[in-house]
């Protein structure tokens, strides 16, 4: 009779786990989709993520580990091809695949095209490379949809009411979560646009150009964006015109990302005013839960803001 019971309660304990694998299973093709959709999904399921830490979405090869992932997922959601080409072919064939740039109430900007202030996202560029498919080409969609806080709150919303169809048993809680993120980041923004408005027009510069809608909606402007791999040793003559862009430039800073080779950058700054720090549009170490996206901006706000009021 004692191992009975002690089987029992064994069984018992395990329901809870049991019930939460059988919940929703949500993929996300990069980890700030994963934020917003684990935000939306708080008590119900844990959403997956598809790449994996650092990993480039423009340029990833799927496992077959990935593609059973996909395979079995109720619903994927990805940017688009702008972002995930890779994917395209396989996920605009599949069903349970949702497309985010055509969410309804996005903002949608464009690499080259002029802000809402009359003025380029850019006042110089330091480019001087071909465009391949990773590269952010004039007039092409800038697919980093995600470090807007407006978008985020647009597509909360749609994933809730989304979801709400595909399981309506959860569509009070959905819908009620996406309601409480969208008042935490209108409250964000208020606290993002306060940290980093008095910084407009302090010199920096970035080696991906993908922080536009955030650096749109609080007045920031980067003074150019390099154009150095983290994979290929630059030449020569290559770093010596990019020393020169920053000599022009005094007193800046220059943001790099973690995959990014701190000794490449030592090597670019060495003698010059120029302060160095890191920001990660993706949020590699942030972790998966209801206040993660929050934690993604609030970190990007602090890293920019920390370096720029120094200068």
């Amino acid at each position: 009779m004692r191992r009975f019971l002690l089987a029992l309660l064994c069984g018992l304990a395990l329901l809870p786990s049991a019930a939460m694998a059988a919940g929703p299973t949500v993929v996300t093709t990069v980890k700030p989709l994963q934020l917003i959709a684990a935000a939306v999904l708080d008590g119900i399921a844990v959403p997956e993520v598809l790449l994996p830490p650092a990993a480039s979405p423009h340029n990833y090869a799927l496992r077959p580990s990935d593609r059973r992932l996909l395979a079995n997922a109720d619903r994927i959601y990805w940017v688009g091809p702008d972002l995930e080409r890779f994917l395209q072919r396989l996920l605009e064939s599949q069903p349970s695949a949702r497309r985010l740039d055509q969410v309804p109430g996005l903002m949608l900007r464009r690499f080259g095209e002029e802000d809402e202030h009359g003025h380029g996202h850019h006042d110089h560029h330091a480019h001087d490379h071909d465009h391949d498919d990773h590269d952010h080409a004039p007039g092409t969609l800038d697919a980093h949809i995600w470090l807007s806080t407006d978008n985020a709150r647009a597509l909360a919303r749609w994933m809730a009411e989304d979801l709400a169809e595909l399981f309506p048993g959860h569509a009070a809680t959905l819908l009620a979560n996406a309601e409480a993120l969208d008042q935490r980041l209108e409250q964000l923004q208020q606290r993002l646009e306060q940290q980093l408005q008095p910084l407009a027009g302090r010199p920096y510069f970035v080696f991906h150009d993908a922080y536009g809608y955030l650096e749109d909606s609080v007045g920031l402007r980067p003074r150019g964006v390099f154009s150095l791999s983290a994979e290929i040793q630059p030449g020569a003559q290559h770093v010596q015109r990019l020393r020169a862009t920053l000599t022009d430039a005094g007193s800046s800073c220059i943001f790099r990302e973690p995959q990014f080779p701190t000794e490449r950058i030592a090597a670019l700054t060495s003698g010059l005013s120029v302060r160095t720090a890191e920001l990660d549009p993706l949020g590699i170490a942030v972790p998966v839960d209801a206040n993660g996206y929050e934690a993604l901006l609030t970190q990007l706000g602090e890293n920019l803001a920390a370096c720029l009021q120094d200068l």
